[in-house]
């Protein structure tokens, strides 16, 4: 029965594609950005979300919303809705509603808010960061729903607020609220990340460590630049002898990784003096560090420490170096019973061979693993996210929705 299930089930999600292009139009134009990038968050897109899910007879939901006075709701919502199955096991997956601004509009195409389609390509703000995951769980419900079809596993949808700036106000406010929600026997997949040809499943990320460097030397003019000591040289001094430094302290590979080692890359700088002929008293660059599991963040910031003290003496400034972020690396057994079931689905999906691979971005699935819970990451996704015209293919949405059908239908109870 699963198996003709399964095959209805399919062959109804094929025939979702004007579906699709409807969710990712409205979910595009709700333009649910954070306040720490300008703008009022995701309320409207969870409004429309739960609208969709109560008309298809979704009716176990549950809120759990983060304070937030930035926003005009004054809260960060985090939806959780659940299809029943034939078992209280669940198959979870993870959706996060927030994006990022579009950054330049000269760079777009079209209206970054307002979806084009060309062919098998949805172009738009958020339509593969994460909605092409959202609109393949809506499908899932609503097909589950239309065809009164119930399941092996139960169906766990999670709508997070505040990926995009840390999950502070979602997955992470949802996990320390939700007590006894998630089962270590769960199985747990978050669609946030993968490749066009669906063929990697993330079992691993790398460790974070976020380092701010602030050089404080003496401003004066440019003409004179022996009467002042120059902080944005120093800094960049700094950036080049940390970066070099860092890779030679920490010259360890893992294949199963891309790239395979630690990175160590000077990123942001803020701006100093206004003005080209004054020498500036102050210089702040930040370095952002991905760490292969073995790589311990205290020795990171101690050896940064270290070449900030020689560095400082080279050119008689002061240099302090703080940490602004730190995760710890996280990973899962490529033989855990969610990789598994991803590689069986895959496999019947897309008539690939998924392996599985580690990354050095952050998803989070690292949440998900440092209490107990062990998430896989795949999508079948182009990688367009934070681009201009980015974009998301229908078809990869449909295909994803059945890869989750494939497990709901035929994941071991064990």
């Amino acid at each position: 029965m699963d198996n003709d299930d399964l095959t209805r089930l399919s062959a109804a999600l094929t025939g979702r594609r004007v579906r699709v292009v409807e969710l990712q139009t409205t979910l595009t134009a709700c333009k649910a950005v954070g306040p720490e990038n300008g703008g009022d968050g995701e309320m409207e897109k969870i409004r429309r979300i739960t609208g969709w899910l109560t008309a298809c007879g979704v009716r176990d939901m549950q809120r759990f919303d983060a304070l937030d006075t930035r926003v005009a709701d004054g809260i960060r919502p985090n939806l959780v809705a659940r299809v029943p199955g034939k078992s209280a096991r669940t198959l979870w997956i993870f959706g996060h509603t927030d994006v990022v601004p579009p950054g330049d509009s000269t760079a777009w195409s079209s209206d970054p808010w307002t979806v084009r389609q060309e062919d098998d390509r949805l172009y738009g703000r958020g339509v593969e960061d994460n909605q092409q995951a959202i609109a393949g769980m809506l499908i899932l419900a609503e097909e589950l729903h239309a065809l009164r079809m119930r399941p092996r596993l139960t169906l766990g949808l999670v709508f997070m607020a505040d990926e995009e700036c840390g999950s502070d106000y979602g997955l992470g406010h949802l996990l320390q609220h939700a007590d006894g929600l998630f089962s270590p026997d769960d199985l747990y997949i978050v669609p946030d990340a993968g490749s066009p040809d669906a063929d990697r499943i993330e079992v691993a990320e790398k460790g974070q460590i976020w380092l701010q460097v602030r050089i404080t030397g003496e401003q004066c003019h440019a003409a004179m630049p022996h009467k002042g000591r120059n902080a944005f040289l120093a800094g960049a001094n700094m950036a080049l002898t940390c970066h070099h430094c860092l890779h030679t302290a920490f010259p360890g590979t893992d294949p199963l990784f891309d790239p395979p080692c630690s990175t160590f890359v000077p990123s942001k700088h803020e701006a100093n003096v206004p003005n080209i002929n004054t020498v500036p008293g102050s210089d702040v660059f930040y370095m952002d560090c991905r760490l292969l599991p073995d790589v311990s963040p205290e020795a990171v910031l101690a050896k940064s420490r270290d070449v900030a003290r020689e560095v400082a003496g080279r050119h008689n400034v002061n240099i302090v170096v703080n940490v602004v972020r730190e995760q710890a690396a996280s990973a899962i057994s490529p033989q855990e019973p969610v990789v598994e079931a991803l590689r069986k689905a895959v496999s019947h999906v897309y008539e690939v061979c998924a392996r599985p691979i580690g990354i050095g971005g952050a998803t989070v699935a690292a949440l998900l693993r440092h209490r107990g819970f062990p998430a896989a990451v795949w999508s079948c996704l182009a990688n367009t996210c934070h681009q201009p015209d980015e974009y998301s293919m229908i078809s990869a949405t449909i295909k994803d929705a059945q890869v989750f059908a494939h497990i709901l239908m035929h994941a071991d109870h064990a």
